[in-house]
């Protein structure tokens, strides 16, 4: 047995292993899916779970992820939320940390004029001056989340940068509080089980094509 001082210490490592064990395994798996099949489970989302869901019928304030290619495209969402008046906010990433903001989009059209990260996903630029989500009273209703794994109980596995993370517990400070988050996932991201540590925030559901 491990003395209870180095307890810890050797569990947190073992965690943190098998994160970066599964991380490896959810990538080998992403490879594998086609372009057509990623496009096909992306659009059965969209149209079908996410529309229709009643969450995102009653939200007026969404934040969005702009998808990477290994990711639930998200751009038929996002064109929808304009379509129904609703506001569209996306996140704004600071490089060398974990903070992140949520910035106003004025519409769809735009996304392809905002600069590219490092990631060559498009954000508005530091010194643009826009709308922060959590700046207004208004906060955020709904976020959708993206990530490399799931499992069914609302654990969620990230790129390690802890991003999401970090802002979910930022929203549980505004007066609002943290709004309601969704998952959107390939059916070859869900896990039995998702290694989390206590700073890793739970989703409240994640919509994916059930077999």
């Amino acid at each position: 047995m491990e003395s209870s001082g180095a307890g810890g210490g050797g569990a947190m490592a073992g965690l943190q292993a098998a994160k970066r064990a599964l991380r490896a395994e959810l990538k080998r798996r992403l490879r594998a899916l086609s372009e057509s099949e990623k496009l096909r489970q992306a659009r059965l989302l969209a149209a079908q779970q996410v529309v229709e869901h009643p969450k995102y019928q009653a939200s007026s304030r969404i934040a969005v992820f702009l998808s990477m290619p290994d990711e639930v495209q998200t751009a038929e969402i996002i064109k929808d939320i304009f379509q129904r008046g609703k506001e569209c906010f996306i996140p704004r990433y600071k490089p060398g940390g974990s903070h992140m903001d949520m910035i106003k989009l004025a519409s769809y059209e735009e996304i392809a004029s905002l600069p590219l990260t490092s990631w060559n996903i498009h954000q508005p630029a530091d010194d643009d001056s826009r709308e922060d989500a959590l700046s207004m009273a208004g906060g955020l209703d709904l976020i959708f989340m993206p990530g490399l794994g799931f499992d069914k109980t609302g654990n969620r596995l990230g790129r390690g940068k802890g991003y999401y993370d970090t802002y979910l517990e930022r929203c549980t400070h505004h007066p609002k509080g943290k709004p309601y988050t969704i998952a959107l996932a390939f059916k070859e991201q869900i896990c039995d089980m998702v290694p989390v540590t206590e700073n890793d925030m739970k989703v409240d559901e994640i919509l994916f094509e059930s077999n």
